[in-house]
């Protein structure tokens, strides 16, 4: 049967070719991402309660939430973070393989079921449901060089102007401006004139709750069929007031001699912004710093370049004089620059192998058949990765790599058969072809299933890890396969049409044929070499043996001293600084401490840009008044010498000297996905069930 693919070699072509076309079509298919995603679907329930403290919103919001969800189908654990401004947060985590939309769906039905026990201020501000990768996609800073732009301007032009153009791309599945500093009328009140005239917070927020109101006057002069109406008016009204006067002309009462009490006889009223607790640098300007988080299973790298296209257009059409943006951080930096020296490493790899090949082969045309048949393997390839779902990531990247040489061995052994008929029998090349597939055809087949057998049981591991290997097992097994279909069909073919027959033949005396006499000597010297080695030691088993024992008992020794780890952290051309000040401390502390972390990067020319907020905790996603964050951006790798932790070293040299709060540096996690830093999280839980802190911060103070 394999003889027709010798005698019809446009078959073979023609197979070989539908194969190379489905690689080439599923390239713009495959998503392309850093790693594998083995972070578990993550659906989080945020609610807000205007002007409670932690402790009030998880009693009254986040335990009824956290009962009613508790048990929702294919959820791993919950967790929750209450902050002092108001907002918390109940963070689902499912296991490794549920949908994320029937798990955001699960939640959303087991919220409503509690909505009535929750209070009415968190109702009436809505609980937010939202499903979204547990890692930063990119940063955004929208600043200005007009100083006359203060941050809540900033704020208020990119909430209205820019996040809803970002949250309306594909593939976005979080964004939001970090802080809450929309446009609001703020009163100031004051209890001293409260008092004299009598007056408490209710009576003002009644007085609001009844001027301040949008309402539906409706029509005059509808036809009504009892009486011809001349004309029709729809009323109007002038809705919720806008201006500082109009609240400062509210009334509250109305006194017994006639007088009117309004609110500016009893506050001063202000046009400002909600809230006060985040505040929003870049290189020491003010800014709205934006976060994006992707939305699961899309494509990171045609997320950012969306994003990016966006914003140029936003910028040539939006954007006033002055304005600009800049990212801070962007996934798709690092990756890009991994994945053009993976590339880079693939093409290196397939030009040595090729090399090498020529080098033993001897022969021009026999070097051509296997660059052709290597090809053709790993690009088709990426059909099948793209039919199981895979990415076109770091691993399977690497894989390809080492399937190079892999798969260019069932080639070389077509060819040297080949060649070895020509030169016993001095027949043609199709007769040589036709004798060596019927000797080499069955062990092809046979190697080509003992190689997929090796790395096919290791797709079967489980858990996040067992991801990783999984597209790494099967992106071999894939590649070894179609090189033994190829080595049946289209090499054979070539084999036939390209190889002539030179045995025997005088070869021309020039610096090639030099240097394959010289290199065949050596070749033929270190042979007989190993062969005098074989002849001492097969003959004696206690060698093999013992070689054997030392190499067991040496892997086992060096596995205990040698560092393990799923993924090693990498430079990806950006750190994080976390900023912890003093319990009770107010927001000028961080603030204080941030513009001094600022200073401090000035001088290092390795950094490029340094991104503040103080009043952020990047560790918890959570705001405080004693937290503060940094996101510290280098310039391009090839234009510094110092790696990250080189500049992280040399930042806590220069930040010993800050004494206002602990300043912790560490970069982002090497797999996306886990939180914001490396390494492992851990929580202590209070089983007591006594809501004790200050007992709970001396537990957790004697732990660590």
């Amino acid at each position: 049967m394999l003889n027709k693919f010798i005698h019809r070699p446009v078959l073979s072509v023609v197979i070989s070719l539908i194969i190379t076309l489905l690689g080439l079509l599923a390239v713009n298919l495959l998503p392309m991402a850093q790693f594998p995603s083995i972070a578990p679907p993550e659906v989080n329930v945020t609610v807000e309660y205007t002007g409670a403290n932690a402790e009030t919103v998880a009693k009254s919001a986040l335990e009824p939430l956290e009962r009613a969800i508790n048990g929702v189908p294919g959820m791993k654990y919950m967790s929750s973070d209450a902050g002092n401004d108001g907002v918390g947060v109940v963070q689902i985590i499912f296991e490794v393989g549920t949908s994320p939309d029937i798990a955001a769906v699960n939640v959303q039905n087991r919220v409503a079921s509690v909505m009535g026990a929750l209070p009415p201020e968190v109702i009436k501000n809505g609980v937010k449901i939202a499903k979204e990768e547990n890692s930063m996609l990119m940063y955004l800073n929208i600043y200005s060089t007009d100083s006359a732009m203060q941050e809540k301007f900033l704020y208020n032009f990119t909430d209205i102007n820019i996040l809803s153009e970002l949250k309306r791309i594909k593939g976005v599945g979080f964004a939001d401006i970090l802080g809450a500093k929309e446009y609001a009328m703020r009163i100031w009140l004051k209890p001293d004139k409260m008092l004299t005239y009598n007056i408490s917070t209710g009576d003002v927020l009644d007085a609001l709750a009844k001027q301040n109101v949008e309402a539906a006057p409706g029509k005059v002069g509808e036809s009504s069929e009892k009486k011809a109406q001349a004309l029709q008016y729809v009323l109007r009204y002038t809705g919720r007031f806008s201006t500082k006067e109009a609240y400062e002309k509210i009334p509250i009462r109305a006194n017994e001699d006639g007088k009117i009490l309004r609110i500016k006889d009893v506050a001063d009223v202000e046009f400002g912004t909600t809230y006060f607790d985040v505040e929003a640098k870049l290189n020491g300007k003010p800014a709205a710093s934006i976060m994006i988080k992707q939305l699961p299973g899309s494509n990171a790298s045609d997320v950012i370049k969306d994003i990016k296209e966006r914003l140029k257009e936003i910028k040539e059409t939006t954007f006033l004089n002055g304005m600009d943006y800049e990212i801070s951080y962007d996934v798709s930096r690092f990756l890009d620059a991994s994945v053009h020296e993976v590339l880079r490493t693939l093409i290196e790899a397939f030009l040595l192998v090729s090399l090498v090949v020529f080098i033993f082969l001897q022969d021009f045309r026999s070097t051509i058949i296997p660059a052709i048949a290597v090809p053709v393997s790993l690009i088709g390839t990426l059909f099948f990765m793209q039919l199981m779902g895979f990415s076109l990531n770091l691993i399977t990247l690497f894989a390809l790599v080492l399937a190079i040489g892999i798969v260019v061995d069932n080639a070389i052994v077509v060819v040297e058969a080949v060649h070895a008929k020509m030169e016993e029998s001095g027949i043609s090349p199709m007769k040589a072809t036709e004798r060596a597939m019927r000797e080499i055809s069955g062990a092809i087949i046979a190697i080509t299933l003992v190689m997929s057998a090796v790395f096919i049981p290791v797709s079967f591991m489980s858990g996040p890890s067992g991801i990783f290997y999984r597209q790494f097992s099967l992106t071999m097994a894939i590649a070894i396969v179609l090189s033994g279909v190829i080595a049946l069909t289209l090499t054979p073919a070539l084999c036939a049409m390209l190889l002539k027959n030179h045995h025997g033949e005088k070869k021309k005396d020039n610096w090639l044929t030099r240097f394959y006499a010289k290199f065949n000597n050596w070749y033929n010297n270190l042979s007989s070499r190993y062969q005098r080695l074989l002849d001492v030691i097969a003959n004696r088993r206690s060698v093999t043996f013992i070689s054997l024992i030392v190499f067991c008992v040496g892997t086992g020794i060096f596995t205990k001293f040698v560092p393990s780890g799923v993924i090693p952290n990498e430079d990806q051309g950006t750190f994080y600084a976390s900023i912890t000040a003093p319990s009770g401390s107010t927001l000028e502390r961080p603030k204080a401490v941030v513009d001094a972390l600022h200073k401090a990067c000035l001088g290092v020319d390795a950094i490029e840009s340094v991104s503040s907020l103080a009043g952020t905790n990047i560790l918890s996603d959570g705001t405080g008044a004693t937290y503060g964050t940094c996101l510290i951006n280098l310039i391009d790798w090839s234009k510094r010498k110092e790696s990250v932790d080189d500049v992280i070293d040399l930042l806590v040299e220069k930040t010993k000297n800050i004494k206002d709060a602990k300043i912790e540096f560490f970069p982002p996690p090497a797999v996306p996905g886990y939180g914001n830093a490396s390494g492992f999280e851990l929580r202590l839980l209070d089983r007591t069930g006594n809501g004790d802190f200050k007992r709970m911060e001396e537990v957790n103070n004697q732990f660590i």
